[in-house]
């Protein structure tokens, strides 16, 4: 089956009729569905399929006993309404750069993989990664099983629900010591590659980063009564606070939103009481970040006294930054470069992914395949299918060069 026809059967899956977008939450039917395309795929192709006890999915070709394995994959879940690439391309890619491995005869040494991590958008309940995060032993179970959805469903009640077993979550030290390498394909999220004009490119990073709630506290009262000068208004504290995100972001090359908010009492004629923003922050190096935020907690704290309004900051959430093996990306440069003749640039990345979950047990690397707009997480995210073709014979020569030699 082609990377075209693949595509195009995975395409109307958890796709929103109203947004464009795709709904692929964790433990859903959107899930469910994707899970049988992957086994679909698998058993079209004679390799042998497994669920581990984390919930991820694995297409292998050759005994994983034998260890030293070369894998492969992403994921097929979303964000909120999202594209149609992140994730979902790296996985249709593996199964096409297999057929393209087939097509050419290629001999593999070493035992091959494609795995289907589950829930690594935390779309659902609240957490990115959680299926390569429990296999590296970055979430225990009992972490796990706090997890709970908007709706009040805990991770183990939607687990069970889907047909598995949320006792059996934990670390998996047996399966990653079966695997040498681990090489995900991806979608660039950002333009570097549409600025430099390669259709592929290698990761070198992926930036630190992390998410901090800040908390304003004002007084409720009538919009309509209350003068102005009589109000301690948490919200002007708030806004001159993204906008001081913006202008710091900016002087240290890095970038820093405010995505999300919660207000109290959340009516249109009251002054709130409370404004709950969180920060988004990541930068190339810990210094330029650790700036980043100083500066932002800095501005938020002289904004809250000028209006009278009391501060609350809580570091929710910190990822250090990632550097990807260098033996492997070194490997990669190599077989691309000089074998093909290809110019692949090397480029950081600001998003997280199950790659660099996984790159504090194994080795891993990435690819990235151009996205001409930038954008992602929104149904705006593209790749030409002269790239996404492009990605997969890079992906073939990687896997090749890996598990053939």
């Amino acid at each position: 089956m082609s990377f075209h026809s693949m595509w195009a059967e995975l395409l109307p899956v958890g796709r929103s009729s109203a947004s464009g977008g795709y709904r692929r939450f964790a433990w859903t039917d959107a899930d469910t569905d994707c899970r049988a395309w992957f086994e679909d795929q698998a058993r079209a192709r004679g390799l042998a399929h497994e669920v581990d006890r984390n919930g991820n999915q694995w297409a292998w070709l050759g005994d994983p006993a034998e260890g030293d394995a070369v894998v492969t994959g992403s994921h097929l879940d979303s964000v909120p309404d999202g594209g149609a690439f992140d994730g979902p391309l790296g996985v249709v890619s593996a199964f096409a750069a297999l057929d393209e491995l087939r097509a050419r005869d290629a001999r593999l040494t070493r035992p091959l993989a494609i795995v289907n991590f589950g829930d690594e958008e935390g779309a659902r309940f609240g957490l990115a990664c959680v299926g390569s995060r429990l296999t590296a032993g970055q979430l225990t179970r009992e972490q796990a099983h706090r997890l709970t959805d908007g709706d009040g469903v805990t991770l183990p009640r939607a687990m069970e629900a889907a047909g598995y077993d949320p006792d059996a979550v934990g670390p998996d030290p047996e399966r990653l010591a079966r695997i040498g390498a681990f090489v995900e394909l991806h979608v660039e999220q950002g333009r570097a590659l549409d600025l430099s004009g390669d259709p592929v490119g290698i990761a070198s990073a992926i930036w630190p980063h992390g998410r901090w709630r800040f908390d304003f506290r004002g007084e409720a009262n009538h919009a309509g009564t209350t003068r102005l000068a009589d109000r301690r208004d948490p919200m002007l504290s708030y806004a001159e606070t993204v906008l001081a995100a913006r202008r710091e972001a900016e002087l240290a090359g890095a970038v820093a939103t405010f995505g999300k908010i919660a207000v109290e009492p959340n009516g249109v004629n009251a002054i709130p009481s409370l404004v709950r923003g969180w920060l988004d922050s990541r930068a190339e190096d810990q210094t330029r970040l650790d700036t980043v935020v100083g500066g932002i907690e800095k501005a938020a704290r002289s904004h809250a006294d000028a209006h009278g309004i009391d501060l609350d900051v809580v570091r929710e959430s910190f990822t250090p930054v990632v550097e990807f093996d260098h033996a492997l990306r070194d490997e990669l440069a190599r077989i691309l470069g000089t074998d093909t003749g290809l110019t692949v640039p090397v480029l950081g990345t600001g998003a997280g992914h199950d790659a660099g979950i996984l790159s504090g047990s194994i080795p891993t690397a990435m690819l990235f395949v151009r996205n001409p707009t930038g954008v992602s997480h929104s149904p705006a995210e593209s790749a030409s299918e002269d790239d996404c073709v492009a990605g997969v014979l890079a992906l073939a020569d990687v896997l090749e060069g890996l598990a053939c030699r």
